[in-house]
């Protein structure tokens, strides 16, 4: 499957290097629209995902799933969810899986519908240290001299929180916009002393000694506050309407293959984020099989905490998110309840669900 990705060079301010990613793609993505299809073709669409934990996305790729359900994505790469947005608001993006970048892009009046759970970041994100900076949990945040947080993603609401728990004020942070992928040369350059990082990027430093000190879960709520959802602009549901249950079934795919062998996912790792092959098994370790990652199941369930079908569910996570976001002065207004809500659609889970049984 071709990707197209958008690279970053160590010397670049981050800032700029995000700025010319989001460019970069968004010229590439101009010039390559979907093309339109015969009546027997795959379907073509541009899909848009940030540099993470995508392994269900990963090994469908691998695997030919999407082919095999009638679907042939073209794959753009971001070194972050923010810079994605530039392709959400050209519409050049069709498909999108990322985290909280969705949520801002409803504050954009970007339409988009979520419908479902493909990651769970919260369960691998994490306060990385210097282990000189004497940071040993959360409740040191207040020691460190810079911090990284990329501005618009779960890494600064995760900061956001931590702060809240351990009874800092946020404002006293000296938080610098840098990505995750991007931490290791800041570490070994001096630039921070500490970041919260996203996976696999969390796991990977910890690896090389920048040990994860804390996990989202230790001061989020239950299931934390980073979703990674895959999204459709509605534009194009009305104009493929199969799309949104073939993309379910692709996931149950994907998720049916790793389950039953893990190391396709642990090779789609090494294969696509170049993680040394331990790393990449700690990573699939943790999410794996309903372990992180909430099953589709759990994703219309009323009671759970990760539910698409109840107020509490996703919609409140995100409107937590968001409102944390707004606190941080990272959007200029908090988004209403109301749009986060209508941005939530179970539609294809449940017919997927339904079909299944």
């Amino acid at each position: 499957m071709p990707t197209s990705k958008c690279a970053a060079r160590d010397a670049i301010p981050a800032s700029l290097r995000l700025a010319g990613a989001a460019l970069l793609a968004c010229a590439a993505l101009l010039l390559n629209p979907a093309p339109a299809r015969g009546a027997d073709a795959l379907l073509e669409f541009n899909y848009g995902i940030p540099n993470a934990n995508h392994a269900s996305v990963f090994v469908a790729q691998d695997l030919g799933l999407f082919e095999k359900v009638g679907l042939k994505p073209k794959f753009f790469v971001f070194q972050s969810g923010a810079p994605l947005l530039a392709g959400l608001k050209s519409e050049s993006l069709d498909v999108v899986t990322a985290g909280l970048a969705l949520a801002l892009a409803l504050g954009q009046n970007i339409p988009l519908k979520f419908i479902f759970w493909e990651a769970n970041s919260a369960v691998s994100e994490g306060l990385v240290a210097d282990p000189k900076s004497g940071i040993k949990s959360y409740k040191d945040i207040i020691k460190a001299k810079k911090i990284g947080a990329a501005t618009g993603t779960c890494a600064q609401v995760s900061l956001y929180m931590m702060a809240k728990k351990a009874g800092v004020d946020y404002a006293k942070l000296d938080v610098v916009n840098i990505p995750a992928p991007l931490f290791r040369n800041s570490f070994m350059s001096g630039s921070i002393d500490a970041g919260v990082a996203w996976p696999p990027f969390s796991l990977q430093l910890q690896a090389e000694g920048f040990p994860v000190v804390a996990y989202d879960e230790e001061y989020t709520p239950p299931g934390g506050l980073c979703p990674g959802l895959t999204a459709v602009r509605p534009a194009y549901l009305k104009q493929h309407p199969d799309i949104g249950l073939k993309l379910v079934q692709v996931e149950a795919l994907a998720r049916e293959a790793i389950a039953k062998n893990p190391q396709v996912a642990i090779d789609a790792y090494v294969k696509r984020q170049q993680l040394a092959p331990d790393v990449a098994k700690a990573m699939v370790e943790r999410e794996c099989c309903d372990r992180g990652i909430p099953s589709l199941a759990k994703q219309v369930d009323p009671a759970s905490p990760f539910s698409m079908t109840s107020k509490d569910g996703l919609a409140t996570k995100l409107h937590l998110a968001i409102e944390a976001l707004h606190a941080m002065k990272a959007i200029p207004e908090p988004i209403p309840m109301s749009v986060v809500q209508d941005a939530v659609d179970p539609t294809y889970l449940r017919e997927y669900l339904k079909s299944a049984k």
